[in-house]
């Protein structure tokens, strides 16, 4: 299919995780079988429909409610009419994101189901969402002088005996470095742990290198990524930035998120 023309969409976020999109009134406009079509970036076919319906002349809606299946990745939207070979572009209008700001699920909640729209940098709509059962969800982060502190909060799982913070070097499974994690005691899931810097510069930085953190609850338990998605940020990657501190040899060690909002702590080489 082809996008030859485009409309623009309002969106709106509920504290329920329901996302509405009004689409303004076009020159060229939908009809009355058209439907907003999600297209996941990177798998052919994988689609979402959503009915469109209308709310006042010249005005449709569409709802994709919480429960709806949306795989983890970036999805584009169009709206597609049924019979056409071509589909309108969605550009993004008014987004009024409140309601994901500072979400709070019970902590006993299995999945975890986040969605954010967002305006991509051609300047369409497009809708970033995560699903992550369990999930270990990043708080505050204090940089200090040789390490590292965080707070975060487990989702669907409990931390118990034998629970660690766990940082690991993809590429080198035998590279891994682990803290005590801590809890209050209290009902709930919060956490928190201190990560030293000098374990993961051990040996040579010649280039850089990305650890990845991981909350493994409890001794023999499966290992959960440390994220920070319960709110209205697409991506963390430019936006969240925290202070490095040298290490050994000139290396740099600095918290940081990747573009799909996961915690590390980033290894930058001394420069020549």
């Amino acid at each position: 299919m082809t996008a030859t023309a485009t409309v623009r969409a309002d969106c709106a976020a509920d504290p329920a995780g329901a996302l509405t999109f009004d689409l303004a009134p076009a020159a060229t406009a939908p009809g009355p079988e058209a439907v907003l079509l999600l297209r996941r970036r990177g798998a052919a076919g994988t689609t979402v429909r959503l009915r469109l319906t209308s709310t006042a002349p010249g005005r449709l809606r569409a709802v994709l409610p919480p429960s709806a299946d949306v795989p983890e990745g970036r999805w584009d939207a169009y709206v597609e009419e049924p019979g056409s070979e071509h589909t309108l572009t969605v550009l993004p209008g008014l987004r009024d994101l409140r309601a994901l700001v500072d979400r709070t699920p019970d902590t006993g909640t299995a999945t975890i189901r986040s969605r954010v729209p967002y305006p991509t940098l051609d300047g369409r709509l497009a809708l970033r969402a995560w699903v992550r059962a369990p999930h270990a969800e990043a708080g505050a982060i204090r940089v200090g002088p040789s390490g590292m502190s965080a707070e975060g909060e487990l989702y669907g799982v409990e931390a118990g005996e034998g629970a660690v913070l766990e940082a690991r070097l993809p590429g080198e499974p035998a590279r891994v470095h682990r803290v005590p994690l801590t809890t209050s005691g209290q009902p709930g899931g919060g956490f928190a742990f201190t990560l030293p810097y000098a374990p993961l510069a051990d040996g040579p930085v010649t280039e850089e290198r990305l650890w990845r953190l991981w909350v493994i609850p409890s001794a023999g338990a499966k290992a959960v990524r440390i994220s920070r998605i319960l709110d209205d940020v697409w991506s963390r990657e430019k936006t969240f930035v925290y202070p490095g501190r040298p290490v050994a040899d000139g290396v740099l060690a600095t918290p940081c998120y990747t573009a799909a909002n996961d915690l590390c702590v980033r290894l930058t080489p001394p420069t020549a």
